[in-house]
Formats: structure tokens, sequence, C-alpha cells
């Protein structure tokens, strides 16, 4: 199966070196590349995951679609994720416990195949990690209303083909900037969610 294959590949390449902000690079605007900065010491953790699931014989993954609001990450798309508690033993539990409080998949049946390198996010100061996870079937999804306008199910192949890279002008802060992102189905992509697909992109064509 496909789903397999794809699931076999992930396992082996996340215990090789990662390609880390060489892929991310890809989707960062001009400014934040002219202006790449260390990582500050006080910053505010959290993590998002990569769920795979078998759907007609392929590997998929959720999408999701914030609802509009006036929060600094209203209307993007995303990956289900959120920050870190202090009941957390660790960001992988804490992807996890986002993620059910999300899109309402049991947590208990994900088997975590690894993480991606961490994302930084200067608008909101969060630090995101990547956990990648899979479910050996096809969840029901059950999206909390206030985190999640539209689940979109994402095939893998179309994230590993990678696409066309567009660019949009958007308000960061007070200003407005031009930013890479891709398309995915009718909706926009770009920001950390692009930066982390980007990786997981060239983890599995290395």
């Amino acid at each position: 199966m496909l789903f397999d294959r794809t699931i076999d590949t992930l396992e082996k390449r996340l215990r090789e070196p990662l390609p880390g902000v060489v892929s991310h690079r890809k989707y960062m605007h001009r400014g934040r590349l002219k202006n790449e900065r260390p990582i500050p010491d006080h910053v505010r953790n959290s993590a998002v995951l990569i769920l795979l699931y078998p759907w007609m014989d392929k590997a998929y993954f959720p999408l999701i679609l914030r609802p509009q609001y006036d929060g600094k990450h209203g209307g993007q798309m995303a990956l289900p994720g959120g920050k870190a508690e202090p009941s957390d033993e660790n960001l992988v539990r804490t992807a996890l416990r986002e993620a059910q409080e999300e899109i309402g998949i049991k947590a208990i049946d994900v088997k975590v195949l690894g993480e991606l390198t961490d994302v930084y996010i200067p608008i909101s100061n969060y630090i995101v990690r990547p956990v990648i996870g899979y479910m050996d079937y096809k969840p029901e999804f059950y999206p909390d209303v206030r985190e999640v306008e539209r689940i979109y199910h994402t095939d893998i192949e179309d994230i590993i083909r990678g696409g066309e890279i567009i660019n949009r002008e958007i308000l960061i802060g007070s200003q407005q900037v031009m930013v890479p992102g891709f398309e995915v189905q009718d909706s926009w992509v770009w920001g950390a969610t692009s930066l982390i697909l980007s990786e997981l992109s060239d983890v599995l064509n290395a």
C-alpha cells in the first residue's frame, strides 16, 4: 500500500539529519530573510500535529482553516495545534492534546513517528514544534467551531510534488509585505504552515 510505504519512508528519514532552515527559507518573505536573527530566550512554546491516515490507498492529513478573528492568525490555513500548557509533559503531548480538542480525533490512537524542525513565529513570539504521527484508519473529525472553520483532507502527494510558489501581499503587523505561499485545493497556505510543509516535502523527497 502507498500509505504503508509513506509511513515506512518517514520513519526512516526522520532518524536522519533534517533539512531544517534550508527548507524553511523557501517560504520566508524577503524582509525576514534579510533580518534573520537568533530565536529569543523568552518564547512561548507550541506544537502542531501532522496526522497521516489512509484513504483510498493513499496518505492524507488534515489542514484546517481558522475562523476570521482579530488575532494574528485568524483566517489562515493551519495544522491542528496550539500553545503548550503546564500540564503537558512534553510538546508531543501538546500536539496530541490540541489536535484532539480542535478536530476531535482520539489522541490515544495516534502513533508518533517523530518531529520536524522548530519554526519561530516572530509576530506572536511562538516557537512551534511540528510532530508527525499516523492512524491506521481514516478518522471521523469533530471540529471545534470556535477554532476550526473547515477541515481539508490533504493528499500528501500534493505536498511531495510541490507546486508553484504564489506571492501575495499580506498585512504583517503594520506593514504590507509580499509573502510566498502555495495553494492547497481552494486555499492559500503561507507562514509557519508553509515552512513546516516545505520541510516535510524535502524529507520525503530526500
